[in-house]
């Protein structure tokens, strides 16, 4: 049983690299990359977080076509959104909307990869998240926030954490920034992406893996 579930994900990953593969990567990518376009900013959070569902078309893609497919996708999505949309940030922003996604969408569908039910999807929604809510965590800590602090702040640190204070109080140092507004984010938009994928994905399945 081992052997034919690592067969079909096997054909299953190579099927993204045939002609109707790539079509179907194609067009995830640019769905993701208007999605991406379209924010809504969140009371108690800074105004760089703003909440899109831009995860959901490589969140279904790799619940398809494979992880490889997810990744993929958020990374054209990012270059799309990198080359076509100045956010300001030189593309760190991009690089931690690529960074969070593939945690959040690639162990979901690993999961889901080895149980392709409800329940599966489920699972591997959940764990994603909690993938998703470590590794913003740390790479927000570690690299995204003291390069941007010193690339365009010259690495005063109480400058942007006033910014952020203004969105939420109790955001007074990198490490409440993670606490009170990394991770609740993060966590907010991964459910958001898991309700809606639950809910479409049976109907959208059969078209993707045709």
């Amino acid at each position: 049983m081992l052997n034919n579930n690592v067969l079909k994900n096997k054909k299953l990953s190579q099927s993204i690299y045939t002609l109707n593969g790539i079509v179907k990567l194609a067009l995830l990518s640019a769905l993701a990359f208007v999605l991406m376009l379209v924010e809504v900013p969140l009371p108690l959070f800074p105004a760089f977080l703003k909440l899109d569902v831009s995860d959901l078309p490589a969140l279904i893609g790799g619940f398809a076509l494979g992880p490889v497919a997810a990744i993929i996708i958020e990374f054209i999505k990012n270059i799309f959104h990198f080359i076509f949309k100045n956010d300001g940030t030189g593309g760190i922003g991009n690089l931690a909307n690529f960074i969070v996604g593939v945690s959040f969408v690639v162990p979901a569908a690993l999961v889901y990869m080895k149980n392709k039910s409800k329940k599966g999807a489920v699972i591997g929604m959940a764990i994603g998240t909690l993938c998703l809510a470590i590794l913003a965590s740390l790479a927000n800590y570690y690299f995204l926030i003291p390069f941007y602090i010193n690339f365009y702040f010259g690495g005063d640190v109480a400058n942007i954490i006033g910014v952020m204070a203004k969105a939420n109080k109790n955001i007074v140092s990198i490490e409440t920034y993670i606490l009170y507004g990394v991770v609740p984010f993060n966590i907010i938009k991964a459910i958001f992406t898991s309700v809606i994928t639950f809910f479409i994905y049976k109907s959208i399945s059969p078209l993707l893996r045709k």
